[in-house]
């Protein structure tokens, strides 16, 4: 209970020192804001009614923290115990700057995440929704349903990606952890994204590359990496929006296109688990990344809000070719939100996750199965607090002679964060 005190008055204290810089940021053209008003875009509306008056910089942040109740345990009996405190907090600071009409820079650098210690930029990238800066009305007719997006950063593979949490950015996750087979990485990229009356399309390619190098040696076999998403949006009345959409993700390279499922550079969510007493782990336990060479990957997302009720799911596919070990696995994901309470500034909810394939054709079968149950309050909206109930089980012949072998993972979570 002491504990819990002390979480909570932090949180009241950090929100007195942040409500100045609160209330001076700037308005940015195609913009997703870093608060609650952030919550279920996707891809910015090419709707917009900011009117452009000259360079605008706003300096952003976030600040995560929890505090973990998590045991676990596997056939072995060999993992290392955990205990009940604090995780080490991870801070974000965000640069984004109104350039001129329709172009726009977003600069993301981590200060501290679980994975590194030392301040990085995670990466960034500069967003084109018109070309009035060429020449006013310069193909106005295309440049009203298409945006250009180039930089090395996230690229948008999916929509599960937009619901995650990236290191301290953790406001738009009802929940602590991420999905199981996280697709997320920060590549080289250009895309292309056209909207108009509700349909959506994708086009897009990366140099497949997380570490950026120009050596080549006797392994180098580098292939771009394509991807591309199609879907529709809409907003059907007042209580009603739908989206549903497909995306694909190919890379034939095999020193490149393996960093879809393993690019967050920044640590997993649960700290310490599947942790070995001999053989240690790695800050990224509790996701799995296939790491499949000449790899491809579908997911197709769901999304259904009615009233206060949300509902987000995933299905998706991945697999390598079939001189590679022809490998596949399925991930499956469903949650289930019901948001009320005055600006449904509260939730509650539901998500299951499972992962089950095989790493080739002929191995076993490997299976991780994810249960979150858990809600949130938005004491501002800048300011989260959520608690959630977690549950991870490795099964079947595949993890035989691993730590993972029978293992599990599960107890509470409360996290604290502050995004603007």
């Amino acid at each position: 209970m002491k504990k819990g005190i002390l979480l909570f008055s932090l949180v009241l204290v950090l929100q007195s020192v942040c409500f100045q810089a609160f209330a001076q940021l700037p308005a940015l053209q195609y913009y997703r804001t870093n608060d609650k008003g952030g919550l279920n875009v996707f891809e910015p509306s090419k709707n917009d009614t900011i009117k452009f008056e000259g360079i605008k910089v706003r300096l952003g942040g976030d600040f995560a923290i929890q505090f973990q109740g998590l045991r676990q345990t596997n056939a072995l009996d060999s993992l290392v115990q955990l205990g009940s405190n604090f995780n080490l907090p991870s801070a974000n600071f965000n640069i984004d700057v109104q350039l001129a009409a329709g172009l726009r820079m977003h600069l993301r650098t981590y200060l501290s995440s679980r994975h590194h210690p030392e301040a990085w930029v995670k990466g960034g990238y500069i967003r084109v929704d018109n070309l009035d800066f060429i020449k006013p009305g310069f193909l106005s007719g295309i440049m009203d349903v298409v945006s250009v997006t180039v930089g090395l950063d996230e690229f948008n593979y999916g929509d599960a990606h937009f619901r995650r949490s990236d290191n301290a950015r953790t406001i738009f996750n009802p929940f602590v952890g991420n999905y199981i087979m996280d697709s997320f990485s920060t590549e080289i990229f250009g895309e292309a994204t056209i909207q108009k009356n509700g349909f959506l399309a994708v086009l897009g390619f990366t140099n497949g590359k997380l570490n950026q190098s120009v050596i080549v040696n006797s392994n180098t076999d580098n292939k771009l990496s394509f991807y591309g998403k199609a879907g529709y949006d809409s907003q059907i009345n007042d209580d009603l929006r739908v989206r549903l959409t497909a995306s694909w993700y190919i890379n034939k390279g095999t020193s490149t296109g393996t960093s879809l499922y393993g690019g967050d550079r920044a640590g997993g969510r649960y700290y310490d688990v599947l942790k070995d007493l001999k053989t240690g782990g790695s800050d990224f336990e509790g996701r799995f990344n296939p790491a499949f060479k000449k790899m491809t990957a579908v997911q197709v997302n769901p999304f259904l809000k009615f009233k206060g009720l949300e509902f987000f799911g995933i299905y998706e596919m991945v697999s390598n070719a079939k001189d590679q070990g022809d490998g596949s696995f399925t991930q499956l994901a469903g949650e289930l939100l019901y948001r009320f309470g005055k600006n449904e500034n509260l939730y509650i909810g539901g998500r299951y996750n499972s992962v089950n394939g095989k790493t080739q054709e002929g191995a076993g079968t490997r299976s991780i199965n994810r249960v979150n149950v858990g809600g949130g309050w938005f004491i501002t909206k800048n300011i989260l607090t959520k608690v959630e109930y977690v549950s991870q089980k490795y099964d079947d012949a595949g993890w035989a002679g691993t730590k993972y072998n029978g293992a599990t993972f599960d107890g509470f979570m409360v996290e604290a964060t502050i995004g603007f």
